[in-house]
């Protein structure tokens, strides 16, 4: 076997069962990588110098294919059901004997890393890929050592990724060829049968989620956070659509990070080294950050360009619309010093409620705040097909149900004590509909939506007067610098009053449906948040 690369004294492939490999390549630089991509014919530059790779068959998650080994350490602690499927060991010890056969006569690469940039919780990871692409998106999306410290690397956890190698559902206990099995026991996560590379970096989330609220009491959260001039951390939940990414990238705050975040008692701080953003439809214009970030050392996921040339279209989603850039977190010039800051101040869940029905701002008690967390809402427009115009609830469970080894209330009931212990405050933030629901009212203002979030990191919406939202019992402040006052109370901005409360009534059931699910683990504080449903009886 021959090998290349910074290769640790601690390595030992043949216990992973890789003992006739090819060519091993350790820690390649993302300039060696791209060579290897390139020369061997599985992806090309663009014209700013960022590789583009296509992933496959699958160009994106697979939730239903994604499983967990149940086990003694597993079989009471797991959220067992539709997120956390079962996976037994026999089947898991077989299934990783077959990929790593597979795997043997071939070229790998390897990556040393880790995961938490605050080092008291580190997690050291070693990554063996069969496909160049695959290792530098794990560079770009881990933590690097420093070259000394690579020396003496002990992994805490291995993943195996394997695409090329295709599963048999009837021998193998998968659900079909493609597969994502977490053992927490082994600290072993094998994948096959999919390029997507976002499973490797969600595997890690994942294990993160199980391991730092169930052994560390640190809750771990599917967010962005920012920090500002004078030390305040900020933190934003919200689902695909609802302005997360935009929002926490404000020019007069440093970005700590825009997806996977721990919070210590004293410190946020991210999980990740790198950021790995949607770019369907892409302009400098709407999201500069990321649009100056494709650069060399970005590999970007599934797009297209335009004829004879290659200069990425942005707009074609003939692949399909989970077109993915990944890149180190350095390719952003506005960053927070070692990726980390202390317990935040504010905390903001935001929402698109395309109903009209949500305050645009509003703050949470803590029970509030437990119940909006593990519900986790957002709304999406229905299709495009003509005459249909009826927005759809989303909703995911702490702003990340698939990635949730336990059960939500466990997260929810971390944040009410961090909220309590540290004195935070949380709001909720409509950024979607104002005046009616889709198809009548009209989109939030931005520039309303940035001067709410301004003034709540203020502190100018401590001493003004709240009112009460009858069905949600939010309380929505009645004034706000820079935004018009009768924008505050959704009802308001709607011309037919009983409208807006059929509407709200109409929400309220949505969310307590939802919450049905949860309700057998939930404290009462948290069922005493729900909308109040009897005054529409």
């Amino acid at each position: 076997m021959n090998e290349y690369g910074l290769r640790p004294k601690t390595a030992n492939l043949d216990q992973l069962g890789l003992s006739n490999i090819t060519n091993a390549y350790w820690n390649l630089t993302p300039a060696e990588l791209v060579e290897e991509t390139v020369i061997r014919g599985m992806g090309v530059l663009s014209d700013t110098g960022a590789v583009a790779i296509d992933t496959g068959e699958f160009t994106g998650r697979s939730p239903k294919d994604r499983f967990i080994v149940c086990d003694s350490y597993t079989e009471n602690a797991v959220w067992w059901g539709d997120i956390n499927i079962k996976f037994s060991s026999e089947n898991f010890d077989s299934l990783y004997d077959k990929v790593t056969s597979y795997l043997q006569n071939k070229d790998i690469f390897v990556r040393d890393s880790y995961a938490c940039s605050d080092e008291r919780f580190k997690l050291n990871i070693r990554v063996v890929n069969e496909y160049p692409w695959s290792n530098h998106f794990a560079d770009n999306m881990f933590i690097s050592p420093k070259n000394e410290d690579l020396e003496n690397f002990n992994p805490d956890w291995h993943i195996i990724n394997a695409p090329g190698f295709y599963a048999d559902p009837d021998k193998d206990g998968t659900r079909q060829h493609n597969f994502a099995v977490i053992n927490f026991t082994k600290k072993l996560i094998i994948i096959g049968g999919t390029g997507y590379t976002g499973e490797i970096k969600k595997g890690i989330f994942s294990v993160l989620n199980f391991i730092l609220p169930h052994e560390k009491n640190i809750l771990s959260m599917h967010c962005s956070a920012n920090v500002g001039e004078k030390g305040d951390t900020a933190v934003f939940f919200g689902l695909s659509g609802t302005g997360k990414t935009t929002l926490s990238a404000d020019p007069n705050r440093k970005l700590i990070g825009d997806d996977e975040r721990g919070w210590a008692d004293d410190s946020v701080f991210n999980f990740e080294g790198g950021c790995y953003a949607k770019c369907i439809d892409l302009s400098k214009e709407k999201e500069p950050q990321i649009w100056d970030a494709i650069k060399f050392g970005a590999i970007l996921e599934n797009i297209n360009f335009f004829e004879n040339t290659s200069t990425v279209d942005f707009a074609d989603k003939s692949k399909t619309e989970n077109t993915r850039v990944s890149y180190p977190i350095n390719h952003i010039d506005n960053i927070a010093e070692g990726s980390k800051g202390t317990s935040p101040k504010n905390i903001f869940f935001l929402t698109a409620d395309a109903f009209g029905v949500l305050p645009p701002i509003s703050k949470l008690n803590k029970g509030q705040a437990m119940f909006h967390f593990i519900s986790g809402y957002t709304a999406k427009v229905a299709g495009t097909e003509a005459g249909i115009t009826e927005p759809v609830t989303a909703f995911s469970a702490c702003f990340g149900a698939p990635f949730l080894p336990l059960h939500p209330t466990k997260y929810a009931e971390m944040l009410g004590e961090k909220m309590t212990q540290n004195n935070v405050n949380v709001w909720l933030i409509n950024t979607g509909w104002t005046g009616g629901s889709y198809g009548v009212g009209e989109r939030m203002s931005l520039k309303y939506t940035r001067a709410m979030i301004t003034a709540a990191l203020n502190g100018d919406l401590e001493n003004v007067e709240y009112q009460k939202h009858e069905i949600f019992g939010l309380q929505m402040p009645t004034t706000c610098p820079n935004v018009p006052s009768d924008v505050l109370n959704p009802k308001n901005t709607w011309e037919d009053k009983n409208a807006y409360d059929t509407k709200a009534y109409h929400l309220a059931e949505q969310f307590v449906k939802n919450f049905d699910q949860f309700a057998d683990n939930a404290n009462q504080e948290i069922l005493a948040a729900a909308p109040k449903l009897k005054q529409h009886a």
